[in-house]
Parts: C-alpha cells; sequence; structure tokens
C-alpha cells in the first residue's frame, strides 16, 4: 500500500483526528494513532524530540487531513476564536514550518514558494494585531534545534525589530518576513547541520558553515518566482555592519537594510538556539559581542524587545 507523509509540524495536540497516522520504522509502516484520537499530553513532544519530521497516512485519507489542517489554521488566525493565545500560535508556527520545509524540499515549484509567500503576509498580521503573539511563538522551544523552526523565530524578532524601527510598508515587511522563514535554504542537504557551537566546528566544517549563505541564494537565483529580496536576504544574512560578516565581508552601506535586520536577528536566534545561551543572558550578551557588528540601533531596539519577553514570562 501507498502511503501519503505529512508533517509532524501540523499536528496539534487539542484536536482528534479523522485519519490513521502511521510512522515509518525500518520499510515498515506502524500505526501509531487512530482516527478519532488526539495527540494530547506528552505524544507530539515525543515524537519532536525523536526529531521526526514526518508522519504518513493512507492516500484516501489526504483530504481528511487537509481538512483537519484548514480547521486548524482558520480557528488560529481568527482573533474571536476564543482560544487562546498560545494554542493559536502553536498552530500558526506549526503552518510556518511547513511552509518552509515545503519550500526547502521542492524550491522549484512556485505553487509552494507562493503559498509561504501569502502564509508570510498572514503572519505578519497576526504578529501586530495580537499583543501577545510574540511573546507565544518566541515560548515555543526548538528542543531539536530545527532549521525551520529557527527560520519562523528569526522571522519573528525581525517583524518585532522592523515595528520597533517603525516600518510600516505592508510588502516590505512580508517580504522580510519570508525571507527570514527561508534564509538558511543553504543549510538544506549541505551535510552539516548547524546545531553545533561554530567554536566547536572543525576546519573543514567552518568553511562549509560560512558558504551556506552563498551556496543557499546560487540553489535558486535561477527560480523565476523567488522575490529578488528573498534572494538578497538569503545571500547577506550572515553579513555584518563592520565587514566581518561573509560570503563578501560587505560593509553596512553595502547591505540591503532587510539583511541586515535579519542578520541581527538570525545572530540572535542562533545565540539561543544553537549556542546554548539563556533567552535572559541573550540580553546581555548582545550589548557585549554585537556593539560593531550591527548598527546601535538595532541592538538597542532587540534588547527592548528581548526585555518585554522576559518580563512577561
Amino acid at each position: 500500500m501507498e502511503f501519503v507523509s505529512i508533517r509532524v509540524s501540523t499536528l496539534r495536540g487539542d484536536q482528534k483526528i479523522d485519519f490513521d497516522a502511521y510512522v515509518k520504522i525500518n520499510d515498515k509502516m506502524i500505526l501509531y494513532l487512530r482516527r478519532g484520537d488526539s495527540f494530547e499530553g506528552n505524544r507530539l513532544v515525543r515524537l519532536k524530540e525523536k526529531k521526526l519530521k514526518k508522519m504518513f497516512i493512507q492516500p484516501q485519507d489526504e483530504g481528511h487531513y487537509r481538512e483537519y489542517m484548514q480547521k486548524n489554521i482558520e480557528m488560529a488566525y481568527d482573533n474571536n476564536s476564543g482560544k487562546d493565545i498560545q494554542t493559536r500560535a502553536d498552530i500558526i508556527q506549526g503552518q510556518q514550518q511547513s511552509n518552509i520545509e515545503e519550500v526547502f524540499e521542492n524550491p522549484e515549484q512556485a505553487e509552494a514558494y507562493l503559498s509561504a509567500k501569502d502564509a508570510a503576509g498572514k503572519y505578519v498580521q497576526f504578529l501586530v494585531s495580537n499583543a501577545k503573539g510574540l511573546n507565544a511563538v518566541m515560548n515555543i522551544p526548538n528542543t531539536d534545534k530545527s532549521i525551520s523552526h529557527h527560520g519562523v523565530s528569526v522571522a519573528t524578532l525581525s517583524v518585532a525589530l522592523a515595528q520597533k524601527l517603525e516600518i510600516s510598508d505592508s510588502k516590505q515587511i512580508q517580504l522580510l518576513s519570508l525571507g527570514a522563514f527561508l534564509h538558511d535554504y543553504g543549510h538544506f542537504e549541505s551535510g552539516l547541520y548547524p546545531r553545533k557551537k561554530t567554536s566547536e566546528m572543525t576546519p573543514d566544517e567552518l568553511t562549509l558553515y560560512r558558504s551556506h549563505a552563498q551556496e543557499g541564494a546560487r540553489r535558486v537565483q535561477d527560480k523565476k518566482h523567488f522575490d529578488q529580496l528573498v534572494l538578497r536576504i538569503i545571500n547577506e544574512h550572515e553579513e555584518c555592519a563592520d565587514g566581518s560578516g561573509y560570503p563578501r565581508a560587505l560593509k553596512e552601506n553595502q547591505i540591503d537594510p532587510n539583511s541586515m535586520i535579519v542578520s541581527a536577528c538570525n545572530a540572535l536566534d542562533r545565540m539561543m538556539t544553537f549556542e546554548g545561551v539563556p533567552q535572559t543572558e541573550a540580553v546581555k550578551n548582545m550589548m557585549i559581542q554585537y556593539v560593531g557588528k550591527y548598527p546601535l540601533d538595532h541592538i538597542q531596539k532587540l534588547t527592548e524587545v528581548m526585555k518585554s519577553l522576559e518580563a512577561t514570562t
């Protein structure tokens, strides 16, 4: 029997499923959860801890799965749904992860990219219209150090920083968010997953790591459906204002302002997610480690954002 893959990031614990869900073990499909049951309790946590990205359903259940996803998404974006902000944020964050992974796996498909682009616009509106949305999303732990989860966190911080910088153009913020979602495409299938601290990488690993921005942009530069600003963010998100970044050691006046925003937010979330710095310490570390690397107003505004998170945890 053939099976259809579904993404673990789209599953929720508080809603019963209308399909049988399977896991693949040694080329065998094992029934994990029956229709009518739910992923409540620690079921989803355990799947994520095992770094399981996909589950499987039977082809005849694909319609039920899509209805399940659509119901969740409509509820999550409805400010009058009655659901608490954390539940809504969990669903929306999971959808964004799924969109990122879909583009990473199928960059040649315009439909996947345009779906992610549309979702980026909705995501910005969710953050802008819900004062507690930022905190709710950033409260979701990246337990498996996923690059798609990291992409959502960087986009979330980037939107918050753009608001602090009084950037109001909705199209610009949508593309800023989309570029942040996709910024680490160069790590996908690179052979080096960025879970290590950079200080622990071998010289060869560090060389490979430092090639990911340029490599990511190279892989999608011929895809006509990719916006030029998104391509530029992918290529420039590791550049620094003082010229100490890569791949081209650009100075601030040579870097797109949107790339500069994503670069600062990427460095901050990498410090928390991959370097293991507690969120409460990240604010102090920003002022110590990042002065000169990023515009001072970016650091100051991000410090304000992080302090607002700290105040509500």
